[in-house]
């Protein structure tokens, strides 16, 4: 690399693993939150959620947005929405002006993460995709996961407004350094932006993901649930019909008529709904069936979590050794067993013995998401911008979805009621049989198309 396509790409990842922080960091101080502004935690919550919904929303644009405008202007009004965002979250006299600051955080980081990502595919030549990547997806991943532990000692010692000033200070160095940095450039074009098709993309996507994240809290309410995923689906329907049939579409959907970009699409959507599913079903049993408590619920999870940030590493760097469809395999393997395991759980499991089994399964997602992920855009190469916007709005939504169904489907299984009983614990096993089944399917998808010597192509 050029020494300023180092310095841009550095830059980028720094920036970006900085906004990524913001999306947990705060989960540590809704307790503050609720105090300060005397409201419930229902109502402290849309402080997370808000910043989700909007990630969600914003990705597709970034197929659109990196066509269209150059990466030094692309970066710096990123950081200047996520600084506006965090001086309005520091100074918030209300819990609504709070909601709407991290609002105006998740515009910044949802557009940066996918456009980084856009910026590594273009620097990095193909054949070093993988370590790359996997590289990004272990710096990318690792900070988010400390983030609630740094935002508590944070919060205990100086207050929750506090994590919002640091934000603050470093975004204005980061805009100062991106401003100076950041000279790299990459082929613009005057795109045209379709206005119908971001409205019919912010439809589909509230509407879908705002729809199953109500589930749990409204069960299949008429309002708050069907309606929303109606008006959601109806709207994608719509949203892709005119993608085809306009000359500047939103995103190029055309690039799933490729065989293998679309089953690798698949893949990692599958993949990340177990992942996002696990991790509220986990929790629900831990607390609820076995009635340990949240801190210990917390420790179940944070070692597989580690680690399967540590394998979002190895498991690009195996894949440009041994190639990407033996990983995928061993993936697929480690899940099936490691669900499986999961179903030998019941009231009276320590938790030594669930933190252990949960390594199976963490290592099993940290083999096969960013090879899978990396692979599949790499069979579409010529158009990284439309192939990075896709696979991960696919993602987002489906992990929304995911984290829904499998505690709908854990309750169902339960008589509706997930209790310290023995048909609860069955019906934790068997919503773990329904996910190792996803993994299966998971390699059948590998074993019939994925393979290491796929030609690849401009779309």
């Amino acid at each position: 690399m050029e020494r300023k396509e180092t310095v841009t790409l550095i830059i980028f990842i720094i920036a970006t693993t900085l906004l990524s922080t913001a999306q947990s960091i705060v989960t540590t101080g809704l307790a503050g939150i609720m105090a300060d502004f005397h409201v419930s935690s229902t109502t402290a919550q849309w402080v997370y959620s808000s910043f989700l919904l909007v990630l969600g929303v914003m990705i597709p644009t970034s197929a659109f947005i990196a066509r269209r405008f150059n990466i030094r202007t692309i970066i710096v009004s990123c950081l200047g929405l996520f600084l506006v965002g965090s001086i309005l979250a520091y100074i918030a006299p209300t819990i609504e002006v709070l909601i709407f600051a991290r609002v105006i955080q998740a515009v910044g980081s949802g557009i940066l993460l996918p456009i980084t990502q856009i910026v590594l595919l273009k620097i990095i030549p193909v054949e070093k995709w993988q370590v790359y990547m996997g590289l990004f997806g272990f710096i990318i991943g690792i900070a988010p996961a400390l983030a609630p532990t740094v935002g508590g000692v944070i919060i205990d010692s100086v207050g929750w407004r506090e994590i919002f000033l640091l934000f603050a200070v470093i975004t204005f160095v980061l805009m100062v350094i991106s401003e100076i940095g950041v000279k790299l450039e990459f082929e613009t074009s005057d795109y045209s932006l379709d206005i119908s098709s971001l409205f019919l993309c912010v439809v589909a996507c509230v509407g879908i993901m705002l729809g199953f994240s109500n589930i749990a809290a409204n069960g299949f309410d008429l309002i708050y649930v069907i309606l929303p995923i109606v008006i959601g689906f109806i709207a994608l329907v719509i949203f892709s019909h005119r993608q085809f049939n306009i000359k500047y579409p939103l995103l190029d959907l055309r690039i799933l008529k490729h065989k293998y970009f679309f089953f690798g699409t698949l893949f990692s959507a599958i993949l990340y709904f177990t992942m996002c599913g696990l991790n509220v079903i986990m929790p629900l049993f831990v607390q609820n069936v076995a009635y340990h408590s949240a801190t210990e619920s917390g420790l179940v999870l944070l070692p597989a979590t580690i680690i399967m940030i540590v394998f979002n590493f190895i498991g690009p760097v195996l894949a440009n050794r041994i190639g990407v469809r033996k990983v995928l395999i061993a993936s697929c393997i480690f899940s099936i067993v490691g669900y499986l395991v999961m179903m030998t759980y019941d009231v009276n499991s320590s938790i030594n013995y669930m933190i252990l089994t949960q390594v199976l399964r963490a290592i099993g997602a940290g083999l096969g998401l960013m090879p899978a992920v990396t692979w599949t855009i790499s069979v579409v190469s010529g158009n990284v911008e439309d192939a990075t916007a896709i696979n991960n709005t696919v993602r987002q939504i489906i992990g929304a979805i995911g984290s829904a169904l499998a505690v709908v489907l854990m309750a169902v299984f339960a008589g509706g009621n997930v209790d310290h009983n023995a048909i609860s614990v069955t019906a934790f096993g068997e919503t773990s049989i329904v996910m190792s089944i996803l993994a299966v399917v998971m390699l059948v998808i590998v074993i019939l198309f994925v393979h290491d010597d796929v030609e690849k192509v401009e779309v």
